[in-house]
């Protein structure tokens, strides 16, 4: 009997902690509101809040979307590490370098490098 009632102690320690309840109160939203942006009755979130258990898959999406997090961290992933890549004119034409045969790109390279050097030294 008393395994009982610690394990019941520990579920509300668990439910007191509840990642998406820390979370969703991050996002400053209540249960309700939550719900009705992703199309679930209020009473699932409240179970998957106290129960610690994740939502069914075709849920996780929106409720990320809702949440301003991704997949991962609702999920408790740490948050992925950003790749930053070249936009407009620069990533047009990094990607027509990265077809181009491997002599030709280290030519490029033998060209960009001094120059990239100058820059991140604060000589530009």
């Amino acid at each position: 009997m008393q395994e009982l009632f610690s394990s019941i102690a520990y579920a509300d320690d668990m439910a007191n902690d509840s990642r998406l309840r820390q979370l969703r109160e991050a996002a400053g939203l209540s249960l309700r509101d939550l719900a009705k942006q992703i199309g679930e009755e209020h009473s699932n979130i409240r179970y998957w809040e106290q129960s610690g258990n994740l939502p069914r898959s075709n849920v996780l999406v929106p409720m990320a979307k809702a949440l301003g997090v991704t997949v991962e961290e609702l999920l408790g992933e740490s948050r992925p590490k950003r790749v930053v890549s070249p936009g407009g004119r620069s990533r047009q034409l990094f990607e027509a370098v990265s077809k181009m045969p491997r002599r030709q790109q280290e030519k490029i390279l033998d060209i960009l490098e001094p120059f990239v050097r100058q820059h991140a030294n604060g000589d530009a």
